[in-house]
């Protein structure tokens, strides 16, 4: 397991399989890979037993190996930023400056009170594969076609993948530019599922 995780690449297929279930050429694709090399990739994530597949056709199907693997991959990743400089710097270089944020709680109250608008700026399959309910698809390559759409004189979240994903603040920044209020959400689709999760379950024990 330790050495599934020594690669970049393969690092990068356990974040994008984070937000859904793909087949190789469409993992090969979003990580700009052959299709052999990220086969090969997978098939040391499925050895260390952090993803299984499934055929579909002549496809094979990816999808991470339930919910301890996606707790795992978000643990290494948010530990590797708390504890190594290098990865901030690195995040910095990359995400720009910091933009406005909102928490979960919050995020919750504002949208009961149905005075806040939230966006899913990922890929559309990312969206349909999953998302926070009540979450509008607006993919970052159409938000300005679409801006009009979005209801006037309420403030606008943006979320995509988790913290390192630039989705959500270059987002937050094109809306503020057109004049919006607008804000990302601290954390992405994985981390929000992952504690909705958590809470049904709970909810669950206690019925019981």
């Amino acid at each position: 397991m330790g050495k599934a995780f020594a690669s970049p690449r393969r690092l990068e297929l356990l974040d994008l399989l984070a937000q859904g279930p793909r087949t190789v050429d469409q993992l090969a694709q979003a990580s700009a890979q052959s299709r052999a090399n990220a086969s090969q990739h997978l098939q040391a994530l499925h050895a260390a037993g952090m993803v299984t597949r499934e055929r579909e056709g002549t496809s094979v199907r990816y999808a991470l190996a339930g919910d301890d693997a996606l707790r795992l991959w978000l643990l290494l990743r948010d530990v590797s930023a708390s504890r190594l400089a290098a990865v901030e710097r690195a995040a910095h270089d990359y995400l720009g400056d910091e933009v406005e944020r909102i928490g979960r709680d919050e995020l919750i109250d504002r949208m009961r009170r149905g005075d806040i608008v939230l966006v899913d700026v990922r890929p559309t399959e990312e969206y349909v594969a999953g998302h926070i309910e009540g979450a509008r698809s607006v993919p970052l390559s159409e938000l300005e076609a679409q801006l009009g759409e979005l209801p006037p004189g309420q403030e606008i979240v943006a979320y995509c993948r988790g913290p390192f994903c630039a989705y959500a603040h270059e987002a937050v920044r094109r809306l503020q530019a057109a004049g919006r209020a607008a804000r990302r959400l601290e954390e992405g689709w994985p981390e929000w599922n992952l504690a909705q999760q958590a809470t049904k379950t709970k909810s669950t024990k206690e019925a019981a």
